[in-house]
């Protein structure tokens, strides 16, 4: 079964930092272009950045640097460093993943999601 699961969502106060997880597994993801987006509730996929296999990042421009992507193809895991967060960060956060190549930001172009995992900043 494919499955993409994502880990480490908190209640965190604005300033901290977070650092999710999303560990891939039924399928070899290691060559997959794999990118974290985040929701709110009655709004689209938010997408924040993504990382092809080789380790080469893209981001959305908002993000201005509080934010890093990262990969262990060893350990099919994905990672993303939440750094000096606010409150607007608040959302469910997911990763996701499309064979090939190039960090896309439509949340169409992506095949495989996992279920998410909550972040709530607080003041």
């Amino acid at each position: 079964q494919v499955q993409l699961l994502e880990s480490g969502g908190s209640m965190i106060q604005a300033g901290g930092n977070l650092r999710l997880s999303c560990s891939a597994s039924g399928r070899d993801f290691s060559r997959d272009v794999m990118a974290w987006f985040r929701r709110v509730p009655g709004k689209e996929f938010e997408f924040l950045g993504g990382v092809e296999w080789n380790g080469q990042t893209k981001y959305a421009d908002f993000v201005q640097g509080r934010f890093t992507i990262s990969r262990d193809n060893a350990k099919s895991m994905v990672f993303l460093q939440l750094n000096s967060l606010k409150v607007g960060d608040t959302a469910t956060y997911f990763c996701a993943s499309r064979p090939g190549t190039g960090v896309l930001s439509a949340s169409s172009q992506y095949f495989y999601w996992g279920t998410g995992t909550q972040v709530i900043v607080f003041a």
